[in-house]
């Protein structure tokens, strides 16, 4: 979220994945830009941190110049349900320095935002064809009903490693196995800054919620966090061995 977000992330990152033996790093990187959206130089400073695929949302498109490199930079992903023309990719293979392939889907839900695409047909097509090559795929359900990202969970249920929620902003704690070997957790919450309402400065928001006046929303400074999940799977079954939260924060 913000700057305040690439702050941790360029502190932080580095020293998770030495503590835990990392090997491969997601971030969802709508936020990244001012709050909203994402530019080349934000997403080469992520890369630098340690991140090696950017997953997205709602908000790809903010930024204008996302359309210059969305097509040529195959390490970041747009949700894979938006109409057929649309640019960018909503999943690809990667492999990590270790030569383990891992399959990633990036897809928008559908409950209270945009109507796209079915995010459950297309994200089981797209698994069935990564899982030609690999049975690692990781999937970013960017979504805002919690009961939409639990249903596609048991729907891909066996059919993928993890599935990740993103867009609330707030980590859930109901991180599980799911029963056939899908790791699973509603969100993984937000890098950036926590005392504020999901990222932007609380006297913006409560301007808004008391007048129903436009205001821009700034984003917040204080009390900067570092969450996600860690996934432990197995690299020939691709199913999870384990999932657990992360909570870091900034200059603690």
């Amino acid at each position: 979220m913000g700057s305040p977000g690439r702050e941790a992330m360029e502190k932080l990152l580095p020293g998770l994945k030495k503590e835990f033996g990392v090997h491969f790093v997601i971030a969802n990187a709508e936020n990244a830009a001012g709050g909203s959206g994402i530019t080349f130089k934000v997403a080469q400073e992520l890369f630098s941190c340690g991140v090696d695929v950017l997953t997205s949302g709602d908000h790809i498109w903010k930024k204008r110049e996302i359309f210059d490199f969305i097509n040529t930079e195959e390490r970041i992903l747009r949700p894979l349900n938006f109409p057929s023309g649309a640019p960018g990719r909503g999943s690809n293979i990667y492999t990590t320095r270790e030569g383990f392939k891992v399959g990633v889907i990036n897809v928008n839900g559908r409950v209270f935002m945009d109507a796209l695409e079915c995010p459950f047909k297309t994200t089981f097509a797209a698994a069935q064809e990564l899982r030609e090559e690999t049975k690692i795929i990781i999937v970013d359900i960017h979504a805002e009903a919690t009961s939409e990202k639990i249903a596609l969970g048991w729907y891909l249920d066996g059919k993928v490693s993890a599935l990740i929620g993103t867009h609330t902003h707030i980590q859930t704690a109901d991180e599980k196995i799911l029963p056939a070997g899908t790791a699973y957790l509603t969100d993984a919450g937000m890098t950036g800054p926590y005392d504020s309402v999901i990222g932007r400065r609380v006297e913006d928001v409560l301007e808004r919620f008391l007048t129903a006046v436009p205001v821009r929303f700034e984003v917040a400074e204080d009390n900067v966090q570092l969450h996600g999940a860690l996934l432990d799977i197995d690299e020939v079954t691709g199913k999870a061995r384990s999932i657990s939260r992360i909570q870091r924060k900034l200059n603690a």
